[in-house]
């Protein structure tokens, strides 16, 4: 079975990839992941706020003097579970691309223009195979735009294409007015490949202690008929590749994507709460799947349930939502 596909430009031996993740924080983890059948993996991201934390801090330090210095230190926040860098971050990538054979693709998650272009070129020249751009970009005042948001997207996408040579992916939000629009915007910059999509992390309420705060949950099935739908849509209507991630949890979902038209299926939840010999389980059960159903490779399959080639394109359009809502019979 002929699984090999093309994702970025890059000739992936399997579309099954590990997306940005803490167990990439571990070299001999980038080392099983490949063992266990994965056609690339993307790093942790490497975060600009936490570079410049850790400077104003250590700027803070040295200011106070040689004498106080080990005692201001102590005074410090805990930044070891932060992915400082760079030059940590761009040594892990040097590493990981000596480990193994696949393709490393590094993960940015930048905040001014200068830093999105800094890090890039230090991330290529560090040998990343790629680069994924995490753009976590959160409007609360309402004087913003989306127009103006959009522009944001593609001005940092242009500047970075003229930068840097390897592949470029942007790990989009489905929080868009017109999402085909944006995609084929950035599409004609220039960019690889579109990863659908980035999971925003909502607040919780201390309802005693009337705080907000941090709440995480991992992906689960449910979430990939979002990343279905959208994917089957953008296929055929942007020439850049497309990549699913959140809500992967079987060969299932795997295939499901793939048939959408997606040229990577990216997971990390289910690799989390299974370890990761599971990906080998969903590498071979999406074989023995293809098999039994007379695949000769995966790229026949894709896109084969797109918007551009199912014959019931009301599945994907308006007509759907009535007929969903008027078939819930009451008990």
């Amino acid at each position: 079975m002929d699984l090999s596909i093309d994702y970025l430009g890059l000739r992936l031996k399997s579309p099954l990839v590990a997306s940005a993740g803490p167990l990439q924080k571990d070299i001999a983890n980038v080392k099983r992941l490949e063992d266990a059948g994965l056609g690339a993996v993307v790093l942790h991201s490497l975060f600009e706020e936490q570079i410049e934390l850790e400077a104003v801090h250590l700027d803070r330090a040295l200011s106070m003097g040689t004498d106080s210095f080990s005692e201001s230190l102590s005074y410090l926040p805990d930044l070891s579970h932060y992915n400082i860098g760079p030059d940590a971050y761009l040594e892990h990538i040097r590493r990981a691309k000596a480990a193994v054979k696949i393709p490393v693709i590094a993960s940015l998650n930048g905040v001014t223009p200068g830093g999105w272009v800094e890090y890039s070129r230090s991330m290529e020249q560090a040998g990343a195979d790629a680069i994924e751009l995490n753009i976590y970009d959160f409007p609360t005042s309402p004087e913003v735009s989306s127009a103006a948001i959009e522009k944001r997207y593609e001005d940092l996408v242009a500047r970075l294409r003229g930068d840097i040579r390897i592949p470029i992916a942007v790990k989009l939000s489905p929080y868009f007015t017109s999402l085909p629009n944006i995609a084929q915007r950035l599409d004609r910059v220039g960019i690889q490949g579109l990863v659908l999509f980035n999971r925003y992390y909502q607040s919780d309420f201390d309802i005693e202690e009337l705080e907000a705060f941090p709440n995480l949950h991992l992906s689960d099935p449910s979430e990939i008929l979002l990343r279905l739908h959208w994917t089957g849509i953008l296929y055929g209507q942007v020439t850049c590749s497309l990549a699913v991630t959140g809500g992967v949890h079987s060969h299932f979902e795997a295939i499901k994507s793939i048939m959408a038209g997606a040229s990577a299926v990216m997971m990390t939840s289910c690799l989390l709460e299974r370890g990761i010999p599971y990906a080998t389980h969903i590498h071979d059960e999406m074989v023995r799947w293809l098999e039994e159903h007379e695949y000769s490779s995966v790229s026949q399959m894709r896109g084969s349930m797109s918007y551009r080639w199912v014959a019931n394109k009301s599945a994907f359009e308006r007509a759907n939502y009535m007929k969903v809502l008027s078939s819930y019979a009451l008990r």
